[in-house]
């Protein structure tokens, strides 16, 4: 591969081998590339994931490397997810190296995802300069890296269920929260298999030469303050790290014949009158629960728009009409448009900024993770959406769901017109920290001249 002599810097991006993962890793090379041209970027994947998105165009400047499918397939990581996580931790180091020595011009950098933490050994054998990726909340970080007062304080580990309605007030930087909003892996059985190994990760941070956030400073300004005193290391927040950029430069104003259908189907229905659902690209609910929210989509007789990846069988079931139910979209392009009113969420973090950035109300309806956590943010410190589930409910029937549709999407509900109102508000942290002067642009601006003047 020739490498221009041109270029003044090499980053290599070592993202983690998921889709939550890998897109927000990308949306940072693509801004990167975009300000300094002069920057060239080895984006490495597996080849099955190589498969899976060599069909989006990349700038020239971008080049992605693989190494071999030594970790289990992404069509069922789900089924062994402490599996998928351990083989990540101890399969991907070996080739993963023999690529970098073998790269035609010397890393100025690895940029990796915080739970690939061998990459700071690679780095320091290497003697090349590694910057931590976190792709969670600085909010899930704090967590994440204060779990040790969690266990002094008997919120972690063991049987919980008795606790769970607990206010925990002494994480660093972070509102009061309860233990049901902490990330399952606190308290729920597959997740605890992987505490120790989450608690290790962390623990290595530290090491690295820089931590980068994909948040916004001005959402999560107090944790953010509070991480930058703990750590001796540079801390840049520099997200969203959404594709907005893709945004500015095809406008919805479009030619229709470029358009596809479901964009189309969109133009046609009334201002804020259509409610976005989707439950994320990787862990989704039980059968009979999905049966229920459709059947409760159903008879609210909402306008919506479902991403849905295997369930088609049951939307004819249930013979949704007023709504489109596709396989995947162009989630950012589908949440800007003006007849989009509200967001039904699983709350991953790329979901929630996503909203966030859109100015959307949300309804939250997390599975997994860090999910709980973005979803209380949502609801309670940024007060842009509601929780599905009620007063810590285990399920919900259709007449629910179909109650609270017809109230969230009612344009005469007070209540949810304030939450719109507040949504817009953070609608212009979100896009002033992405304009020039705004505090993302600033932090990348700095992490690059850290990394070419360190």
């Amino acid at each position: 591969m020739k490498i221009s002599s041109q270029i003044n810097c090499h980053i290599v991006a070592m993202p983690y081998p998921g889709r939550g993962h890998i897109n927000p890793m990308m949306n940072f090379c693509k801004i990167i590339i975009t300000k300094y041209p002069n920057i060239f970027i080895t984006f490495i994947v597996t080849e099955e994931w190589h498969s899976l998105i060599t069909s989006e165009n990349l700038p020239e400047n971008i080049k992605y490397a693989t190494i071999p499918n030594v970790i289990p397939s992404e069509f069922g990581r789900a089924k062994d997810f402490v599996g998928f996580v351990k083989a990540t931790l101890t399969k991907m180091e070996g080739p993963v190296e023999k690529l970098i020595d073998n790269l035609m011009m010397k890393p100025s950098v690895i940029v990796y995802d915080t739970y690939l933490s061998w990459v700071i050994g690679l780095g320091n054998r290497r003697n090349i300069p590694v910057a931590s990726f976190f792709t969670m909340s600085a909010t899930m970080f704090s967590i994440g890296y204060h779990m040790d007062l969690l266990a002094q304080n008997t919120h972690l580990r063991g049987n919980l269920s008795e606790k769970m309605s607990e206010e925990i007030d002494y994480i660093p930087g972070i509102p009061s929260i309860r233990v049901l909003d902490l990330p399952t892996s606190s308290y729920d059985g597959k997740g605890q298999e992987l505490l120790d190994i989450v608690m290790d990760i962390f623990s290595t941070v530290s090491k690295a030469q820089f931590l980068l956030f994909t948040s916004v400073y001005d959402l999560e300004s107090i944790v953010i303050d509070v991480l930058k005193q703990i750590f001796p290391i540079p801390v840049y927040t520099i997200g969203p790290a959404i594709p907005y950029f893709t945004s500015e430069k095809n406008p919805s104003s479009t030619s229709s014949i470029d358009e596809p259908e479901y964009i189309e189907w969109l133009n046609a229905q009334p201002n804020g009158s259509v409610l976005y659902i989707s439950q994320g690209s990787f862990l989704s609910v039980s059968y009979d629960e999905l049966d229920e929210i459709i059947a409760g989509v159903h008879d609210s007789g909402v306008r919506f728009f479902w991403v849905a990846r295997d369930e088609t069988d049951q939307f004819q079931k249930n013979g949704c009409s007023v709504g489109l139910v596709v396989p995947w979209c162009d989630q950012l392009k589908v949440l800007s448009h003006p007849s989009i009113g509200g967001f039904w969420s699983h709350c991953g973090w790329n979901s929630t900024k996503e909203a966030a950035f859109s100015g959307l109300p949300m309804l939250t309806f997390p599975i997994f993770w860090d999910q709980k956590t973005n979803s209380k943010q949502i609801v309670e410190d940024w007060k842009i959406g509601y929780r599905v589930k009620k007063h810590d409910q285990c399920s919900i029937s259709r007449e629910e769901i179909s109650s609270l549709l017809k109230w969230f999407m009612d344009s005469g509900n007070e209540e949810v017109m304030e939450t719109r109102r507040r949504a817009k508000e953070i609608q212009k942290i979100c896009q002033f920290s992405t304009a020039n002067g705004g505090s993302s642009e600033i932090n990348i601006d700095a992490f690059i001249r850290d990394v070419l003047f360190q």
